[in-house]
């Protein structure tokens, strides 16, 4: 079992920067990629960024790409996510998740092939 805890979510503005973490307890974090996701009120949950466990390789939605940085500290069991100018469309609750993957460079978008999933995040942006 691994457990993910997210944090760092709030209120901010338009063109703001916030920095969510994804702490992990349980089993060995560092096997496992780490995606991240979104849920706004009355859509469906979209993918927003993922990385290996190694960190060799990461991946990310084009409404975020150049916005939004994703790493990781396998000594720390965390992954982040920076997120820079902010839009209001980036409001949503914010879920990390996680899947054992064997491969440095492996991951997936798929939210339905993920094993672990934290309670989520809000993240609120302004005009």
């Amino acid at each position: 079992q691994v457990q993910l805890v997210e944090s760092g979510g709030g209120l901010v503005q338009a063109g703001g920067s916030l920095r969510l973490s994804c702490a992990a307890s349980g089993r060995t974090f560092s096997a496992y990629a780490v995606g991240w996701f979104r849920q706004a009120p009355g859509k469906e949950r979209e993918f927003v960024a993922v990385i290996s466990w190694s960190g060799h390789s990461t991946y990310y939605a084009d409404s975020v790409k150049g916005r939004f940085t994703i790493s990781r500290d396998n000594a720390k069991n965390t992954v982040f996510l920076q997120m820079n100018t902010l839009k209001p469309e980036d409001t949503a609750v914010y879920y990390c998740a996680s899947r054992y993957y064997s491969g440095i460079y492996e991951h997936t978008v798929m939210p339905n092939e993920y094993d672990y999933w934290g309670q989520g995040t809000q993240v609120t942006v302004s005009s």
